[in-house]
């Protein structure tokens, strides 16, 4: 890419409407043929906009005022990014973060479980559908134990569920496009430029889009991850509300706390077993996420 070419697409890339001003100094220089000033563009391109043509060097001094540099070059770049910003925003916004039939059916069904934990009926029906498949182990292994392979288990396909349903990339693209939008609105705010400021707000309004694709990229693997750990998470609620645990496996020896119940408040209301079960998680999910080597936020 030449380097002019480069320093456009830079400066597009920063500010997707100067687009709208280079053209009008092409137009208005008849494609690099006649010099300008300032004056001659005052209402059309911005202060902010002129300045940055001219350090960039896409506006060189000439005898009596500015001429545009390499005017084909810049033409053809510009009506390669020449897309509307709205038009964009809409396409990442349904594409990337479209939701299929299955993600909204796991939608309604993750939100259905959390009844469990309100009704006593749904809970007992899910606790003792889950003790069928985890029943086995907890008769041969004690409580607590089970309670971290199962925190091992949610922290292994949480880890597998981010880092395949969630592009990075897009959401480190949404976010850097954010920051330069918030930086680009400090810095016109620090110079008093209100037209740029208007123009920046309209840019920020087209930009919500952005962000609600960037929302639907983050919540689309929750879903999924609630569909597979609240049954679990009830499992062991129901196994600790309905007496369900062995006489012995009541009580446990905690590092800093020393024997305590399952159900005494550990962290204020907050019982031992969710404490036990959400530091078993957490720990487990960062040696995962190491030793596969698997980034589950945008950098």
């Amino acid at each position: 890419m030449a380097r002019i070419e480069r320093k456009v697409a830079g400066l597009i890339m920063r500010d997707a409407g100067i687009v709208e001003s280079i053209r009008t100094v092409l137009e208005k220089s008849v494609d690099g043929e006649v010099e300008l000033d300032w004056a001659d563009v005052r209402g059309e391109v911005t202060s902010g906009h002129w300045g940055r043509l001219i350090e960039t060097g896409i506006l060189k001094e000439g005898k009596k005022g500015f001429q545009v540099s390499d005017a084909a070059t810049i033409k053809q770049t510009i009506e390669n990014f020449d897309q509307p910003r709205a038009k964009k925003s809409k396409t990442k916004s349904d594409a990337e973060g479209k939701w299929t039939k299955w993600d909204k059916a796991a939608a309604v069904f993750a939100i259905s479980l959390f009844a469990g934990y309100s009704f006593t009926e749904v809970r007992e029906l899910i606790g003792r559908g889950v003790d069928l498949l985890i029943g086995p182990a907890d008769t041969v292994l004690p409580f607590y134990l089970v309670i971290m392979i199962l925190a091992l288990f949610t922290g292994l396909y949480s880890t597998l569920l981010q880092a395949n349903l969630m592009d990075m990339e897009k959401m480190g693209e949404y976010q850097s496009e954010m920051k330069e939008l918030q930086e680009r609105q400090k810095a016109a705010q620090k110079s008093g430029d209100k037209e740029e400021m208007e123009r920046l707000r309209e840019e920020q309004m087209e930009a919500m889009g952005d962000q609600m694709g960037m929302f639907k990229l983050q919540f689309r693997p929750m879903v999924w991850i609630m569909v597979f750990t609240i049954p679990v998470f009830l499992w062991i609620y129901w196994k600790i509300l309905s007496g369900n645990i062995d006489p012995n496996e009541v009580t446990i020896t905690v590092p800093f706390v020393g024997e305590a119940d399952w159900t005494e408040g550990l962290v204020g209301p907050i019982q031992l077993w969710i404490v036990w079960y959400f530091m078993s998680s957490m720990a487990f999910t960062q040696v995962i996420r190491k030793a596969l080597n698997i980034r589950t936020s945008p950098t």
